[in-house]
Formats: structure tokens, sequence, C-alpha cells
């Protein structure tokens, strides 16, 4: 992915808040085609390979589902498995070594 075509958002109140939740000084979070992001700049997150994949990789996630089918499956898999074990976030850690 040309990371020039990426659509970031900084110091988003959303990925605030998944700091928050997630208990991190740092967070990127995609919803829809936005890379939203809290205690990082644009320029430092995209200087990381492995986390600028592992968003990607959610971006294409939301293309193959849809918005509300992806964020759908993601909560259930989230309940049934938590977030570590969810196979979207397992699939994502799975793409930072590629």
């Amino acid at each position: 992915m040309n990371v020039e075509t990426l659509h970031i958002k900084e110091n988003s109140w959303v990925a605030r808040f998944a700091a928050w939740k997630l208990k991190s000084s740092n967070v990127a979070i995609v919803i829809g085609q936005t890379i939203h992001l809290y205690g990082v700049s644009k320029a430092d997150f995209l200087k990381d390979e492995r986390w600028v994949k592992h968003e990607c990789c959610h971006l294409q996630q939301y293309r193959d589902h849809g918005f509300f089918g992806f964020i759908f499956k993601y909560l259930v898999e989230s309940v049934r498995k938590g977030y570590y074990n969810n196979r979207f976030e397992v699939e994502a850690r799975k793409a930072e070594e590629l």
C-alpha cells in the first residue's frame, strides 16, 4: 500500500478513547478507511513499518467485509476470543512479518 495515499488523523478522540480503554500511551486504530492516531505523530507512525503493515491489514479487512460487516465480525470475535486472539488481530500481526 502506498503510504502517501493513506488517510491518517492525528490526535483523534477515537484513538484517545482506545488508548484509555487499552491502557496504552499510544494507539493506532482503523475506522473505515482512516487510521486514527493518539500519542504518536503521523511521521513517527509511518517510520514503524510493522505498525503500518498491521494497520494496513485492518484497512484491507474493512474493504473485504464492508464497514458494518467488519465492525460486527470484529466485535463478535473480540467477545468470543478476546482482543489478542481475535482472528482479525491475528491476521494483522501476521501481516507485520510480510
